[in-house]
């Protein structure tokens, strides 16, 4: 089978290529540092079975990050038929050289001229020519984006792969600044510019967007108005797939049910239906709100955002990276987590990871959605909702500033901004299906398995007195002083395997599925104690997965340990000071 080898610098597009060619589903944003490990996909090309392997990306052929090292390592060790090679067509004076050092290496180059649209529109004349005759490789100009020039792209790789496979020769690799001086020779003979470029709209929005004073109010209402349209959009499409399934559950479920053993159809009716379509009910909203962040993602905001937050970053021992990682964090730990591998300092990564397991993951985001809106109304749960995103935002940052000076790093911190660009829907609706696909696989193992055990807790050996029972008087002590009722406790002890669960289990434990347990919750709790229960739940210990992910990207037993025990005490504090301080002030 051929191998090929996909390369390029950070925000040149290249995964949205590698989607483009192989159908697959490497996620796309605007921002750098997002491939953290290598996706390959097989596909056929000519007559040949391609194996399309997309690297993280890379600046050049010595850099020390983590994941430009696992580039370099693949690029070295592996036989490869081709290098496709994908170089930013509006910024070739700073990618060239990447591209003569891969030639310098003896690698069978073909270079994709990728954003040849925004390139045309910007005035730039390009000499593909030129380019292919010193490059001695074929010179394509694509918009993955748009997919022009991706079917001639795939001709030329077919036609291309008729040569025995090899590895590159990093012995013969030319130094940075040999490859620099070539660059700009090079981009002299093959690149005409305008002299002077006139202000487009990306200047004019940078002029308001990262504006010193209303930059960061901005930002904050950007932040509300997606968790408003959220609700808007989402609870409606939420209500009906409730009333589905309840309908579901009355006229089929609970027929077929009733001639089997008590036992039996508690198990199948209160245990999985209740537990699992409580948690299903969510999937319309998490794919509108990952719907709505694919926008702001890949309109190339958050990169401005770490830009802006560079300087109170730097303040507590981070820097503008740190804050992407956060935001990714938002969607899940784990993948940023590995994504902190952009960061050469093992300090400064080390004080980067202690942060991300307080962001707020999609995972938390299904608890707060369902409380939000059965304990505070409409109006009032967007801004509840906004208000926990921001409490982790400032949890990680305290966590940073406590422990900076056991993590000291100086390295400097440099971030490219791309130009605004407008989404595209089919990426838009690619994200928020791609989250909404792991949610219900989740929902039909991991949920499944947690609701069923919470089932049996809650009814050995009898339902008056069961294991249940036993194990939320053994929690009581501990959290009656945070407002967190024995119930709750049971959920949270599952949501350490994930946190996907702990709505399936309240749900369980409640006898209810998802409208009369968010009843439920309004009778038995007040906001005070419903928040507190959050604020617990957004910083106690993370999942496993996300334990698994920061033993491995530490390489540290001590320091996974040490996380662990440091987010339970920080969530347990918190949410103390808060309750009691609430109930103080007579709330």
């Amino acid at each position: 089978m051929k191998r090929v080898a996909l390369v390029g610098m950070p925000n040149t597009g290249k995964s949205t290529l590698f989607n483009r060619i192989t159908g697959g589903n490497a996620r796309v944003a605007n921002w750098p540092g997002l491939t953290v490990e290598l996706a390959s996909h097989r596909v056929l090309l000519g007559g040949s079975m391609v194996q399309l392997v997309d690297l993280p990306g890379i600046y050049d052929l010595t850099g020390g990050a983590e994941d430009e090292q696992v580039a370099q390592r693949f690029l070295a060790d592996t036989d490869l038929d081709a290098v496709l090679l994908v170089l930013n067509a509006t910024q070739l004076d700073r990618q060239l050289a990447l591209a003569l050092q891969l030639k310098s290496v003896g690698a069978r180059l073909i270079v994709a001229l990728n954003m040849a649209d925004e390139a045309k529109r910007g005035g730039f004349d390009i000499d593909t020519d030129a380019l292919s005759e010193t490059l001695g490789s074929p010179v394509l100009k694509i918009s993955a984006k748009y997919g022009h020039g991706v079917d001639g792209l795939k001709a030329l790789l077919a036609t291309s792969l008729n040569q025995t496979a090899a590895r590159l020769d990093f012995a013969r690799l030319r130094p940075a600044e040999a490859s620099r001086d070539a660059e700009a020779a090079l981009y002299a003979q093959a690149v005409r510019r305008p002299p002077t470029l006139s202000p487009g709209p990306t200047q004019k929005l940078d002029g308001w967007l990262l504006h010193p004073l209303a930059g960061l109010p901005l930002f904050v209402l950007m932040m509300a108005l997606l968790f408003q349209l959220t609700y808007a959009i989402g609870t409606p499409l939420q209500d009906g797939a409730e009333a589905l399934l309840g309908s579901v559950k009355d006229a089929w479920l609970v027929p077929l049910t009733s001639g089997l053993p008590e036992f039996l159809s508690g198990l199948i009716v209160s245990g999985v239906w209740d537990g699992v379509t409580t948690v299903l009910t969510f999937a319309p909203l998490i794919f509108v709100f990952f719907c709505l962040m694919a926008v702001i993602e890949d309109s190339g905001y958050f990169a401005r955002a770490a830009f802006m937050m560079d300087g109170i970053m730097a303040r507590v021992g981070l820097d503008g990276r740190g804050f992407v990682m956060l935001m990714m964090g938002f969607g899940c730990n784990v993948p940023a987590l590995m994504g902190t591998r952009v960061i050469r300092d093992h300090k400064a990564r080390l004080l980067t990871m202690l942060t991300i397991p307080f962001s707020l993951c999609s995972a938390r985001l299904q608890i707060f959605l369902f409380f939000a809106g059965a304990l505070f109304g409409p109006r009032q749960a967007p801004w509840v909702l906004l208000s926990l995103y921001f409490a982790s935002i400032f949890i990680a940052l305290g966590t940073a500033l406590l422990f900076r000076k056991y993590f000291p790093s100086r390295e400097p911190f440099a971030l490219e901004l791309p130009p605004y660009r407008l989404p595209v829907m089919k990426h838009v609706v690619f994200r928020g299906w791609n989250e909404c696909k792991s949610f219900l696989k989740l929902a039909t193992t991991m949920i499944v398995i947690g609701v069923v055990a919470v089932w049996l807790l809650t009814n050995y050996p009898n339902p008056q007195h069961s294991y249940a029972e036993v194990i939320a008087n053994f929690f009581q002590p501990l959290l009656s002083p945070i407002g967190i009722q024995a119930e709750l406790s049971i959920a949270l002890l599952f949501g350490f395997v994930a946190k996907e669960v702990v709505l399936g289990a309240l749900a369980v434990i409640a006898g209810a599925d998802g409208a009369q347990l968010a009843t439920h919750l309004a009778q038995t709790l007040d906001p005070v104690s419903a928040y507190s229960f959050m604020l617990f739940a957004l910083t106690y210990v993370p999942c496993v997965a996300t334990i698994a992910a920061m033993k491995k990207e530490s390489k540290s037993t001590g320091f996974t340990a040490f996380s662990v025990v440091w987010s339970l005490v920080l969530a347990w504090m918190l949410s103390f000071v808060f309750y009691q301080g609430a109930r103080a002030l007579g709330f």
